[in-house]
């Protein structure tokens, strides 16, 4: 049996790099969905809901509240859940365009090089049973090893449009969603998370009219790994 591998999912706000992690489970045999960003959001959700000053976290190191809010991971259905003190927190939470934006300006400010390292032992650990899709920001700085490092792409109205339909439920509207899509897409450019290397697969999915035909353009590239 081939060692198993790490897919890194990397991408512009709006492309719908969390419906193709999921779609990649059904074609990448004993694989996982391991969301990193979630544990970001959920830093990001704690602040929020503790109403911490987020002009107070210039240069402070993140992994602190990783710490203070007992942040876990476990895995339910193929795919990794964030605890905080044993509670599991809603996606609805973590999802939400606030915890969205403070995701953006936190990493903006805040040092990370010690939340990376709990990142990297977390899939380091997962990559012993597991072929791991790994979603995130920095996931190339995070995980060198990684074996695919994709970054997917999409135009502007068309990443809004499908916000519009991810929020569907919610009082967002357009330009609410227009504005904090540009916003997120200067903070994550600012701080470096939109870098591509000589290994990034850039996939631009603008013309793709499902998930599983955006999906069908990186396994394209993804050489799956047998299993016994």
């Amino acid at each position: 049996m081939n060692e198993n591998i790490v897919i890194g999912i990397e991408g512009l706000t709006g492309t719908g790099k969390s419906s193709i992690c999921k779609e990649l489970l059904k074609f990448i045999p004993n694989s996982i969905l391991f969301n990193a960003t979630d544990v970001y959001r959920a830093i990001a959700y704690k602040i929020l809901e503790e109403k911490i000053d987020i002009n107070n976290l210039k240069n402070v190191d993140i992994k602190k509240f990783y710490d203070k809010f007992e942040i876990s991971v476990e895995i339910e259905n193929n795919q990794t859940v964030v605890y905080s003190k044993h509670i599991k927190l809603k996606d609805e939470n973590l999802q939400s365009p606030e915890t969205s934006l403070t995701v953006s300006k936190i990493s903006n400010i805040a040092d990370n090089k010690n939340a990376y390292k709990v990142i990297y032992d977390i899939i380091n650990d997962f990559k012993k049973k597991y072929n791991v899709i790994f979603s995130g920001r920095d996931t190339m700085k995070i995980f060198p090893e990684i074996d695919y490092h994709f970054f997917i792409t999409a135009d502007l109205e068309e990443r809004i449009r499908r916000k519009c339909i991810q929020y569907k439920d919610t009082r967002a509207n357009q330009e609410d969603i227009r504005n904090n899509i540009i916003k997120r897409d200067k903070l994550q450019k600012d701080s470096g998370f939109y870098k591509t290397y000589d290994k990034t697969i850039i996939i631009d999915v603008t013309e793709c009219k499902s998930v599983l035909e955006s999906t069908e353009k990186l396994l394209e590239k993804i050489k799956i790994p047998e299993t016994i």
